[in-house]
């Protein structure tokens, strides 16, 4: 699974009219499955999501994470994640899971996250959303359960 992280102050998604989910502050992740991931990925991402050590302690250096700070995860599923633009100028996706194999795994990251104690708000799987943030830091970082960077 891989997925890209961002601290926020804030971030809404949108699906049309309806904003399907509202956050202050924690972690925003655009998560996506690979066609070969697992629910050890899953979980593995889950737990590396909610023990990531991005928000700052008294003295200003990143050693806190969601958990110390009581912040929210929001999880927004984006098979893109797994394009492969390495060769000609339109991406590639076969490597993405096919939507019937994502969605379990995308809800396995919610629920584990939950059961470690974090407020989780999500986007809504394959829909096209309207995602706004506003990014403190600003912090990225990006997460591969393969461990390909």
């Amino acid at each position: 699974m891989r997925a890209v992280v961002q601290r926020v102050r804030e971030a809404t998604v949108r699906v049309g009219d309806e904003e399907v989910a509202r956050m202050r502050e924690g972690l925003l992740a655009l998560v996506g499955v690979a066609a070969d991931d697992t629910s050890d990925d899953a979980a593995q991402l889950a737990r590396k999501l909610v023990g990531l050590r991005v928000f700052p302690d008294r003295d200003g250096r990143m050693n806190h994470a969601l958990a110390d700070t009581g912040g929210t995860l929001g999880v927004v599923s984006q098979f893109t994640l797994l394009g492969d633009a390495r060769q000609g100028r339109r991406p590639s996706y076969q490597n993405a899971a096919p939507a019937d194999r994502a969605a379990p795994l995308v809800e396995a990251v919610v629920e584990a996250a939950r059961e470690a104690g974090v407020p989780v708000v999500t986007g809504r799987f394959q829909a096209s959303m309207e995602v706004a943030l506003v990014n403190e830091g600003p912090v990225t970082i990006l997460l591969d359960t393969r461990r390909l960077f």
